[in-house]
C-alpha cells in the first residue's frame, strides 16, 4: 500500500538557511521530489511568494520565504539535472520560481500534462486526478487564502502540504501509465515547451500588441500605442503593479485613437480620475512625443487572420483534417488548440514559413501532424 493514501501529510515547517540547507541536501538524493507554491497575486506585476512546499518521498518541508536569507542551496536542487522535479498546472508556480530565483526547475514534469496524454480532459485538477488514482478526496477548503499572512494556521499548512504529499505518488502512478503509450518523448517535450515559454522575456517595444482592438488603428496612431504600452509596461515593472493598475488597456488605445491635448479631453474620453491625475501629463508628453517621427519609423498595420478572406473556410478544413487524423488514444485538442492553428496559418500566410519561427505544430512530435495540416491548407 502507497503510505500517502493511508496516512494524513506530516510536515516540517522551514523558516532559517540551515534548516533550507538541511532539506535541500536530502532532497538532492533524490530521483524525483514534488514542488509547488503559495503565491498571491492580487494588485502586483509579479507574484508575491508566500510558501514554497518540497516533498522528497521521506519529508514535507514547507518552505517560509519571509524568514530565510540565502536560497542557493534551493537554486542547486532546482538546476540538478539528476532530480527531476514534479508539479501540477505549474505555469505560474514557473513565474515564481524564475522572478524569485531566476531558475527554473529542470528537468521537470507536470501531471496536467501527463494527463492530456492520459485521456483525462484538457486542464484536469489535482484533485480530479488524486481522486481517479487513489479513490481520494482532498479538502481544497484553503485555495482561497491570504499566502502572505502570518502566523499561517494549522489548517492552512496541512492544505499546503497535502498538494506535495499527494502529488509525488500520483507522479509515480502516472509514469507508469505512461510508460505503457507511445507518448512519453511527447510529454517529456511538451513540459520543456512550457519552461522554454516562460523563460522568453515580455518585451516593452512589442507590448503594443496586446493591447485590445489595436488592430483597428493607423499605422501613426500605432506609433502613439506602442510608446504608450512601451511606458506602461515598464512603469509595471518597476513599480511592481498589475499593468491595469497602472492604466488599463482599452484607456490606452481611446489615448491614442483621439490624439488629446489636455488632460481634461482625458477625462471625457473615459479615463479614470486615478489614471489622469497621477499618468495623464506623462501620457500627453507621449502623444507629442509620437508626432515627431517619421512615417518610415511607424510600425506597420497589424494584420488580424480572422480578417483574412481565407480564414474561416481554412480553420474549418484543418479543424476537420486534425479530427481525422488524431491517434484513437489522444484528443485532437492537445495536438493542437485553436491558437495552434491559427499560428500555423500564420506562418503561411504571414511568415512565408519563416524557418526561424516554427510553429509549435511544426516542432518535435507534432511535425507529422502539422505537416498534414499545412498541406490541406496550401491546397486551399
Amino acid at each position: 500500500m502507497i503510505k500517502e493514501i493511508q496516512n494524513k501529510p506530516q510536515f516540517v515547517l522551514i523558516t532559517d538557511n540551515q534548516g533550507l540547507a538541511q532539506a535541500c541536501e536530502q532532497a538532492q538524493q533524490k530521483t524525483v521530489v514534488a514542488l509547488d507554491t503559495e503565491f498571491v497575486r492580487v494588485r502586483s506585476y509579479y507574484p508575491k511568494l508566500g510558501l514554497i512546499q518540497l516533498y522528497d518521498g521521506e519529508q514535507v518541508s514547507l518552505i517560509d520565504p519571509t524568514e530565510i536569507s540565502d536560497f542557493s542551496p534551493f537554486i542547486t536542487l532546482l538546476a540538478n539535472q539528476n532530480v527531476i522535479k514534479a508539479l501540477h498546472a505549474c505555469y505560474e508556480d514557473l513565474e515564481v520560481f524564475l522572478h524569485y530565483f531566476k531558475q527554473l526547475p529542470q528537468p521537470m514534469w507536470d501531471t496536467q500534462v501527463m494527463a492530456n496524454f492520459l485521456n483525462f480532459p484538457n486542464s484536469t485538477g489535482l484533485a480530479t486526478l488524486i481522486n481517479h488514482y487513489f479513490a481520494l478526496e482532498i479538502d481544497k477548503g484553503a485555495s482561497r487564502t491570504d499566502w502572505l499572512a502570518r502566523p499561517l494556521s494549522a489548517k492552512q499548512l496541512e492544505y499546503a502540504a497535502a498538494d506535495v504529499w499527494y502529488l509525488l505518488p500520483l507522479y509515480h502512478k502516472m509514469a507508469q501509465a505512461l510508460a505503457q503509450t507511445p507518448w512519453q518523448s511527447a510529454v517529456q517535450f511538451d513540459c520543456e515547451l512550457l519552461l522554454e515559454k516562460q523563460s522568453k522575456t515580455k518585451s516593452a517595444e512589442q507590448a503594443y500588441y496586446t493591447i485590445p482592438n489595436a488592430a483597428k488603428l493607423s499605422s501613426e496612431e500605432l506609433m502613439c500605442l506602442k510608446l504608450l504600452a512601451k511606458w506602461r509596461q515598464e512603469e509595471a515593472v518597476k513599480r511592481d503593479l498589475a499593468l491595469n493598475f497602472v492604466v488599463r488597456g482599452e484607456n490606452l488605445w481611446l489615448v491614442a485613437k483621439n490624439n488629446p491635448k489636455h488632460t481634461s479631453e482625458l477625462l471625457t474620453m473615459g479615463l479614470n480620475p486615478h489614471e489622469v491625475r497621477i499618468h495623464g501629463k506623462k501620457m500627453l508628453q507621449l502623444v507629442e512625443q509620437a508626432k515627431r517621427f517619421d512615417e518610415s519609423e511607424y510600425p506597420a498595420p497589424i494584420v488580424r487572420l480572422s480578417d483574412d478572406p481565407r480564414y474561416k473556410k481554412a480553420l474549418k478544413a484543418i479543424q476537420q483534417k486534425l479530427r481525422e487524423i488524431a491517434p484513437e488514444n489522444l484528443a485532437p485538442e492537445v495536438i493542437a488548440s485553436k491558437r495552434s492553428l491559427e499560428s500555423l496559418m500564420t506562418w503561411l500566410w504571414l511568415k512565408q514559413k519563416n524557418p526561424e519561427k516554427l510553429p509549435d505544430l511544426m516542432r518535435n512530435w507534432r511535425e507529422p501532424f502539422g505537416s498534414a495540416l499545412l498541406a490541406v491548407l496550401e491546397a486551399e
